[in-house]
């Protein structure tokens, strides 16, 4: 997929309204019906090398464990490269509750900054090999002039506080939007997928879709966010509480719920993580943002999360209540809460590391070594 691109759905159809009548038709039921449970034959046959290998049994801990799960995903014991992290951006309605310090126009101009390689995850990208997709899915400032994916579905969501943040055709496109570009893009080669995201206001859509999927408060899952005091903090939990109260989404209805609270980017995450799945890829996970994602694709198909890898755990207290709700345990925690999808990139070198070792450790019969 070239950097910069117009994304029109699916062939023979263009633009926004064909988006969303492709999403109507029956895509999201047919992408779910193409996930299927990691591979156990193969998981049985990394763990039988891996008690070959020269090195005391278990002495790599959590990456044995995380080698067994990759090979379950891809159904080899290949290192899953080259690897790709996708920026989706989104902006949202509940900004105008003064939720965030930050004007809504700082995710437009990080776009920007992503286009010309300036921010952190342009960096962690370069050091480690990552190719990188910046997406519009959502952002309420025109970005038409911006190299990158152009997805809008919508110039950002409604106010989650007031009313519903997305229609179902809304919900279902944006998710088309992730979904899709996860297709192409291992169509293209890639074999693992990243996720990152931009949004301002995001993490008060991921507070309320975390709560809603986990059963926790809003004062569990409320977090700084971008560095607000304590005054700010408690009206933004004030807002998610009254969110929950409004809508009552149960943990059983995931579209319901990105109707209920957004976000844009969230919707294409989680379609992104399906189409992970789908395509027998390893998707990494970034922070908060992702978390509540993941949670959403859980709730479409439970046999997502075989395919998930935790690449750190974010210092926004929610990420942890999702992360203990699916069951996943973080490679990196170093108090991240940048978001863009530098967790992910940073844990993707332990991932391949793990993968190696199964892959090119000599056995003990290999060394001629004997007990």
């Amino acid at each position: 997929m070239r950097r910069s691109e117009r994304y029109d759905g699916t062939v023979g159809r263009t633009g926004e309204r064909g988006r969303m009548e492709d999403a109507m038709d029956g895509a999201l039921e047919e992408y779910l019906e193409r996930i299927a449970p990691a591979d156990s034959g193969a998981m049985r046959a990394a763990e039988e090398r891996h008690a070959q290998l020269t090195k005391p049994a278990g002495s790599l801990g959590v990456l044995e464990e995380l080698s067994i799960r990759v090979a379950g995903m891809t159904g080899t014991q290949a290192v899953p490269a080259p690897a790709v992290v996708s920026v989706f951006a989104a902006d949202h309605g509940v900004h105008a509750q003064n939720v965030s310090p930050w004007p809504q126009e700082v995710t437009a101009a990080m776009l920007a900054n992503f286009a010309a390689g300036g921010a952190a995850v342009n960096a962690f990208a370069k050091n480690n090999g990552v190719d990188i997709r910046v997406v519009d899915v959502g952002v309420a400032t025109p970005v038409d002039q911006l190299d990158i994916v152009h997805a809008k579905v919508r110039a950002g969501t409604r106010d989650l506080s007031q009313t519903g943040a997305l229609t179902e055709d809304e919900a279902r496109a944006a998710i088309a939007v992730g979904f899709d570009l996860a297709d192409r893009l291992v169509q293209d080669g890639y074999r693992c997928l990243l996720t990152g995201d931009m949004g301002i206001a995001n993490t008060t859509a991921s507070a309320a879709l975390i709560a809603t999927f986990t059963g926790a408060t809003a004062d569990a899952v409320t977090g700084r966010g971008t560095g607000i005091d304590d005054a700010a903090l408690a009206h933004k939990t004030g807002v998610v509480r009254g969110a929950l109260a409004l809508h009552a989404v149960p943990p059983t209805e995931p579209l319901k719920a990105l109707q209920a609270y957004g976000g844009l980017e969230h919707a294409a995450l989680a379609g992104y993580i399906l189409g992970a799945a789908a395509n027998r890829v390893p998707v990494i996970l970034d922070g908060v943002i992702a978390g509540a994602a993941a949670l959403v694709a859980q709730a479409f198909h439970s046999a997502v999360i075989d395919y998930c890898v935790a690449g750190h755990r974010s210092a926004e207290p929610g990420h942890a209540v999702a992360l203990k709700q699916l069951g996943l345990q973080p490679l990196v925690d170093l108090d991240l809460r940048l978001g863009e999808g530098t967790g992910a990139v940073l844990a993707y070198p332990i991932l391949t590391c793990a993968v190696r070792a199964l892959a090119e450790m000599a056995t003990f019969e290999d060394a001629g070594i004997t007990s």
